[in-house]
């Protein structure tokens, strides 16, 4: 009775395939290239190597991954490559703020994250504003006290367009301190190397970028932190003894978050499987290494909620940035 039992199942199983019943997806089948929107050392560069990273080192792809950096435009070049990708499934971009922000402020000349498939935000990360190690600031309040001054003497650099977020977060304290933010002067890099280098050779008075892409010279001494955009300080060794925004008589925070998108029209099953693939792979060991090492906060949501988040996060810099006099 058994034998007859295990037969009909199987015939069942036959029959059901032959009529249609769908097969398991075998997605993906061929490379998938991660494109960094900007030049390497910033924080979608940093994003895009290690969501790499952790899914190579977790086998969590069967295929090869690559990242491909696509800089200029504020993140424009890349939101341009990934339209001729639309209805394609094996290219995914990473984004943060000026994705929402350069829609607002005109940069993008009408495309925004509509024009992308939502997969998931992944981690947030808070503005730092840092000096040379030898700089004669000491606080945030002293540089501001010399912006109030004379605010065209002092320069700053960002990685993000004009308008945007390297510029809007510092825009924002400068507004706190009573200072008008169309008086900033503001430069802006292609890449965190470049504006590093700006600022260790003295071109630029400081740097407004995220905690992530500072690590480094952090550790290696050669830059000082003021100033951090989050709500409290963080806990890190290196970070501890940073004062937040708020602390130095502003209130003023900033977050940064960063997700990963694919393009238009992204077909059901590759959606499914970066959605089942991407939240496995938050929680993996090489992840939440990655993430205590650059000093990045967990803020995995998935795809529906990360969509209705993005609507959100325009109605709020849609306020914010005409308030600022940076909207278009």
């Amino acid at each position: 009775m058994k034998r007859v039992l295990l037969f009909v199942v199987v015939l069942l199983s036959l029959v059901l395939s032959a009529c249609g019943g769908a097969p398991a997806s075998s997605y993906p089948e061929q490379p998938i290239e991660i494109i960094a929107p900007a030049n390497p050392g910033g924080g979608w560069d940093t994003l895009a190597r290690t969501i790499q990273v952790s899914l190579e080192t977790e086998k969590m792809v069967s295929q090869p991954l690559s990242v491909t950096n696509k800089p200029g435009g504020g993140g424009g070049v890349g939101l341009a490559y990934m339209a001729a990708q639309k209805g394609t499934d094996y290219t995914l971009v990473v984004y943060s703020p000026p994705l929402v922000i350069n829609n607002i402020n005109g940069t993008f000349e009408g495309k925004s994250y509509k024009d992308l498939t939502p997969l998931a935000k992944l981690i947030t990360d808070y503005q730092i504003i840092v000096v040379k190690a030898d700089s004669p600031y000491q606080t945030l309040e002293d540089l501001l006290n010399a912006m109030r001054a004379d605010p065209k003497a002092i320069k700053f650099a960002g990685v993000s367009s004009p308008g945007s977020m390297d510029h809007v977060a510092f825009a924002k304290i400068a507004k706190a301190a009573g200072i008008d933010p169309k008086q900033l002067e503001y430069i802006a890099f292609a890449g965190g190397g470049e504006a590093t280098t700006a600022l260790l050779g003295g071109n630029v008075t400081f740097l407004s970028t995220g905690i992530g892409e500072s690590v480094a010279q952090l550790e290696a001494g050669t830059i000082r932190a003021l100033a951090i955009t989050a709500p409290e300080r963080l806990t890190s060794d290196l970070l501890k003894d940073v004062p937040t925004v708020k602390e130095s008589g502003y209130d003023v925070t900033y977050e940064i978050w960063r997700g990963v998108f694919g393009p238009a029209d992204l077909s059901p099953e590759a959606k499914a499987y970066w959605e089942a693939t991407l939240k496995k792979m938050v929680e993996s060991p090489t992840w939440k290494a990655q993430l205590e090492k650059l000093n990045w906060r967990d803020a995995y949501s998935p795809s529906e909620e990360f969509t209705t988040f993005l609507g959100q996060e325009t109605e709020t810099y849609r306020a914010l940035l005409t308030e600022l006099g940076f909207a278009k």
